[in-house]
């Protein structure tokens, strides 16, 4: 197969994604949530909603514009992920993304496809935008644009984090995660995971994400999705359900934190990640 290369610069039609109160809490759930998180879990008027929850419209509005990259979807991955947020999330309404394919980079041996997503209310207001990046192992070697060399986001070497939380997820967290719109069947499927080269479904990259995120909300920004601004990280390694998630966060600048996330064994998650909030 070719990667199709025709496909940059194309936009999806407005993608409608209409969500209530549930799903917010379906969501919150997903990502490990606990009871004395009752703000994002009680349907109380003043619901709040993780500011991850961006993640969610963006990605079925992704898939409309790369339906047809022209690639094995067994080779395919999700390579890194950033949120941007304009104003907190509603609990519930009517929402509307356009997706854009902006590059496909050619890598050599593999190729990356970057989509922006944009999201606004049912009023036309600007509400998330997401950046999407998807990795297609063996489509490199087109002859095309190496694309920009990504900033290093590296937690400085000896020091402390400022803070550092670790959340356990549960062996069917991948199961409940599934349930707010990724049914891809590696994260439910036994034998369908063995044959991908895992002993045993993995946990969405975007769940690990949300964890990722909580933490950060819960950290550094009094809990308030308000202060919540953006949060970019790579996908560096899979995550198994029953894993335990620990996130570091190191102050870089005012309102700026480089981020990383290992599991249990040390091994690094999610790396070259950095988040923005509100002082």
């Amino acid at each position: 197969m070719a990667i199709n290369l025709e496909l940059v610069g194309k936009k999806s039609e407005p993608v409608e994604f209409e969500y209530t109160w549930k799903d917010c809490v379906l969501y919150a759930l997903g990502i490990g949530a606990q009871r004395e998180e009752l703000d994002f879990l009680f349907e109380r008027g003043d619901l709040r909603v993780f500011p991850t929850f961006a993640a969610i419209p963006a990605l079925l509005a992704s898939g409309s514009v790369r339906g047809n990259l022209g690639v094995n979807p067994v080779m395919i991955l999700h390579g890194a992920q950033k949120v941007i947020l304009h104003r907190t999330i509603p609990s519930e309404g009517k929402l509307s993304t356009i997706a854009e394919v902006k590059a496909i980079y050619d890598k050599v041996k593999m190729a990356v496809v970057e989509v922006e997503t944009k999201t606004t209310t049912s009023e036309g207001e600007p509400l998330f935008d997401n950046v999407i990046t998807t990795v297609c192992r063996g489509e490199g070697g087109f002859g095309g644009d190496r694309g920009p060399e990504a900033k290093k986001m590296i937690p400085p070497e000896g020091k402390t984090p400022d803070f550092s939380v670790s959340y356990k997820t549960q062996e069917s967290q991948a199961l409940l995660y599934r349930l707010s719109g990724d049914l891809n069947p590696l994260h439910a499927n036994p034998e369908l995971a063995k044959n991908a080269g895992y002993d045993l479904p993995i946990l969405h990259g975007l769940c690990t994400f949300g964890y990722a995120g909580r933490a950060i909300l819960h950290s550094v920004c009094d809990s308030d999705p308000a202060k919540f601004k953006s949060f970019a990280a790579r996908f560096t390694e899979v995550v198994f359900p029953g894993d335990t998630i620990t996130t570091e966060g190191w102050k870089s600048a005012p309102g700026g934190y480089i981020i990383q996330a290992k599991t249990q064994t040390g091994k690094v998650v999610l790396g070259n990640a950095y988040a923005e909030v509100a002082e």
